[in-house]
């Protein structure tokens, strides 16, 4: 995807999650996410709004640490939020195409890296915005679910931190119904390594919609949400074991 639709994607994305949020109110636990309430939700993901933008709009070209985390609250935790996202937005929109800053996966560019991450970072937690709302979650475009599905293969389990890891070689397929897109996830006790095909037999597939994989895979919605063929346990590996930090 390119990195002008990604932007907009991160601010409608940010748009709904702080509609939804408001909607549930501060207090509401968030069923995707166990030990939080909205109001923990929408500090840490204001707050990571605010880290990206610091790269972008000050240059950073080494590691910069992230702000504490705000103690607002009600209505004006809500706005904090929308004020952060909104300049999110714009600071992306404004960079050139030859920024230069501090990143930490591989990418075509900073630029494209920020635009990619905080879309995908902000539609995951714009589903459990809606997941403490309740009713139905807004569905986006698979083309953009199939994007998120390569980000978190491709790039953070193409990682040293990534824990997703098998004493013997094992192969997990993953296969969009929807998309033209399939991925073959290589998994050994090293860093587990990607391949964009059907590259050889696997041991475990998973099908279903591209969003259905994304939020199965972001552990946002149960593995029997999506289809489950060959061997279950290398499925709830991944469900034990894949959760990644901001960095």
């Amino acid at each position: 995807m390119d990195t002008a639709e990604l932007i907009d994607i991160l601010g409608r994305e940010g748009r709904l999650l702080a509609d939804a949020a408001s909607s549930a109110g501060p207090d509401a636990a968030v069923p995707t996410c166990p030990d939080w309430q909205v109001r923990d939700l929408v500090r840490h993901t204001g707050t990571v709004h605010r880290w990206a933008a610091t790269f972008i709009t000050e240059g950073h070209t080494a590691f910069h640490p992230a702000p504490e985390e705000t103690d607002l609250d009600g209505a004006e935790l809500f706005g904090w939020f929308r004020e952060g996202h909104g300049a999110l937005v714009d600071a992306l929109a404004k960079a050139p195409e030859d920024l230069e800053c501090w990143h930490f996966m591989p990418a075509p560019s900073p630029l494209a890296f920020w635009a990619r991450r905080q879309a995908h970072e902000t539609a995951v937690h714009r589903v459990d915005a809606e997941s403490a709302r309740g009713g139905e979650l807004t569905l986006p475009a698979p083309e953009f679910a199939a994007d998120g599905i390569d980000e978190l293969l491709c790039a953070f389990h193409a990682r040293e931190k990534s824990r997703v890891r098998t004493p013997a070689p094992k192969a997990l397929r993953v296969r969009p119904t929807d998309a033209d897109a399939v991925w073959t996830v290589h998994l050994s006790d090293g860093v587990p390594r990607t391949v964009r095909d059907d590259d050889g037999a696997a041991d475990c597939e998973l099908s279903g919609t591209a969003y259905d994989l994304y939020l199965a895979l972001w552990n946002r919605k149960p593995l029997s949400s999506v289809a489950l063929a060959g061997d279950a346990s290398l499925a709830e590996l991944w469900r034990d074991n894949s959760a990644i930090t901001m960095r």
